[in-house]
């Protein structure tokens, strides 16, 4: 075996955007293991200053074309709670339902086209069409289901057009949430084919003790808005969102990292799940005992099952949705403002993680400052940790090279990055 070598992953693939691994191994022992995002940085909060704040929401969701609703949402949220503008149930429960669908296209996505070829020996997704059809065929339409639910509620499945300020500009038709309900019923047998793909499959055993941040609103699975806690006890408003994040740069990365009460922490799947555990969906707090996946879990490729069991949350709780939005009037779908000045943060949980938007508004709604924390940006530093501490632990395992870099990815994959998004 080499005692001597690098491993230089120039760019990981099967991940959003570009970011490199880069390994370094000296007398059998690990000298240095480096997480580096390389995408040149997008100014989206300089683009949106001088804007009226009803068309901010439209730019935002440009941020990314996986996570657009959530962006939207943010920046919504946080417009609304500048201007006081509390928008109307019904447009609530839509938007919540957007959020379920967007997650789901974007967990069907990562599981089945990026993550599930690492555990079954396969460089892309293409070769398992032949060799595993059923299970391609349920994350198609998974990702299928996730997308009608976001065309629904949100106008398109990719940069909404509905959702606006003060609620929807649009109410979706009743018969078009009658066939997605119909649809939603219909695709459960492709989530349990799923689960079951996932029970076959072996995750590597690692753990590295961290700090998983969420929302929280102790009334539902964590969507839009609430408290900002952490599994080591912190607890802090909305608006506190630059204490929770702490963002700092690294000389080789051209996305910050952040930290909150240790080195590292994390957002994501696995936070939600291990701060919200008791909010799931009984069906789906079945799902993640039949995985043995029980809070708190700190091994990052159980973030895999966390988004597997927040499918079955989702489809679960849009079902319970839509049946109430069927009996609901939904003519009344937004409502009616004044711009003014004023400023506030709009915390939601994408896919990936808590994003934040902060926006402050002049009397005439114009936004006159904005930020954003992408939940990549808050994975980062825990990436780079992790990255340092699983090659540690393949190397004392006597691992070689190619079986280190190997996990090394996989471990990466698992966190489900959104890199682009991350130098925003």
């Amino acid at each position: 075996m080499k005692r001597d070598y690098e491993i230089d992953i120039h760019h990981l693939t099967r991940v959003e955007g570009h970011a490199n691994i880069n390994i370094k191994v000296k007398d059998a022992q690990l000298v240095d293991a480096q997480w580096a995002v390389v995408e040149t940085p997008r100014f989206f909060e300089m683009m949106v200053k001088g804007m009226s704040a009803e068309r901010v929401p439209f730019l935002t969701s440009r941020i990314c074309g996986i996570c657009s609703i959530s962006h939207s949402l943010a920046s919504i949220r946080a417009l609304e709670r500048a201007m006081k503008i509390e928008p109307p149930a019904a447009a609530e429960k839509i938007r919540r339902l957007a959020m379920h669908g967007e997650t789901l296209q974007s967990h069907a996505l990562h599981l089945f086209f990026l993550v599930m070829p690492d555990f079954v020996n396969s460089s892309s997704i293409l070769p398992l069409i032949q060799s595993y059809p059923e299970v391609v065929r349920s994350g198609l339409q998974l990702k299928e289901l996730g997308n009608e639910i976001s065309t629904v509620t949100a106008g398109r499945c990719t940069h909404p057009v509905s959702l606006v300020i003060g609620g929807l500009s649009k109410e979706p038709d009743k018969q078009q949430l009658v066939k997605l309900l119909m649809m939603i019923r219909e695709r459960k047998i492709a989530l349990d084919t799923a689960c079951s793909f996932f029970q076959s499959i072996t995750l590597p055993d690692f753990t590295r003790e961290t700090e998983f941040i969420s929302l929280f609103n102790s009334s539902s699975y964590p969507s839009i808005g609430g408290r900002l806690i952490s599994t080591d006890g912190v607890d802090k408003d909305e608006n506190e969102y630059l204490s929770m994040t702490n963002e700092y740069s690294r000389n080789y990365s051209t996305s910050k990292f952040t930290k909150l009460s240790r080195t590292s922490s994390v957002a994501g799947a696995l936070a939600r799940f291990n701060n919200n555990y008791r909010l799931l969906h009984p069906k789906a707090k079945r799902t993640a005992e039949s995985f043995n996946l029980m809070p708190i879990c700190h091994n990052p490729f159980m973030n895999n099952i966390a988004q597997l069991v927040e499918c079955v949350h989702i489809i679960e709780d849009a079902e319970e949705l839509i049946t109430s939005l069927i009996d609901m009037d939904l003519h009344d779908i937004k409502t009616r403002y004044v711009p003014k000045a004023g400023a506030a943060t709009g915390a939601v949980e994408a896919p990936r993680g808590i994003l934040y938007h902060h926006m402050e508004t002049d009397a005439e709604g114009k936004v006159i400052h904005a930020d954003c924390v992408i939940p990549t940006t808050q994975n980062n530093a825990n990436i780079h940790y992790d990255l340092q501490a699983i090659a540690k632990q393949a190397l004392k395992e006597g691992k070689n090279d190619r079986e280190i870099e190997k996990l090394c990815e996989m471990m990466v994959r698992s966190y489900d990055p959104c890199i682009s998004c991350s130098v925003h």
